[in-house]
């Protein structure tokens, strides 16, 4: 299988819409931090994404909001704007053992450093992984597109992240950023005719 190297917006708002139909669960307090990271650590590949609430203001950066992190089946919202980055959480960012898949993976940490300093392993950039299949387009929006045949929608990515609840609209572009991490990694592997194992195959 091969893909094209880039794609139009018009192309793009000519496909189906890509929808999570697992199981959404935010995290907003630390009672629910330990169910939530248990069941991550039992998978062999998730997918991750952050999220910022917006300042509109030149020079003015808030802090990392939310981070994503997604299963095939269930997808987990913490908010950090809530509750801590705790230990639990960076030990499955700091797993060697757990690949975690994102697209400018390098601009989440940035902002998940802010917040504490810690050292993360296992990560996979989907941009990276796109030159050896020879796409061009690199945003996760035209990745989506390319590999799966969606249209991942932005709607909600300038929202309000430490709104005091999220809106159902938030909550599904929240989760689908991060599944569709695994989803484009697993079609890119297998149009390489690569023989890892399959990415929602548990540890």
């Amino acid at each position: 299988m091969s893909f094209v190297p880039t794609i139009s917006n018009d192309d793009i708002t000519t496909m189906p819409t890509a929808r999570f139909d697992g199981r959404i669960v935010v995290v907003d307090d630390e009672s629910q931090i330990e169910a939530a990271c248990k069941d991550l650590s039992r998978h062999a590949v998730i997918g991750f994404d952050t999220e910022t609430r917006p300042s509109f203001r030149a020079g003015v950066t808030n802090r990392v909001a939310l981070l994503q992190l997604s299963t095939p089946r269930t997808c987990y919202l913490f908010r950090l704007c809530r509750i801590r980055l705790d230990n639990r959480i960076l030990k499955i960012l700091t797993s060697k053992r757990i690949t975690k898949v994102g697209a400018d993976v390098a601009g989440d940490m940035r902002s998940l450093h802010v917040l504490r300093d810690f050292r993360e392993q296992g990560f996979v950039d989907l941009q990276s992984e796109a030159v050896g299949c020879g796409i061009e387009d690199k945003s996760l929006r035209k990745l989506a597109a390319i590999t799966l045949g969606v249209r991942v929608s932005k709607a909600q990515r300038l929202s309000n992240w430490e709104a005091s609840r999220l809106t159902e609209q938030q909550k599904m572009y929240a989760a689908v950023d991060a599944w569709v991490c695994i989803e484009i990694l697993n079609r890119m592997r297998s149009s390489q005719g690569s023989t890892d194992k399959p990415l929602n195959e548990k540890l």
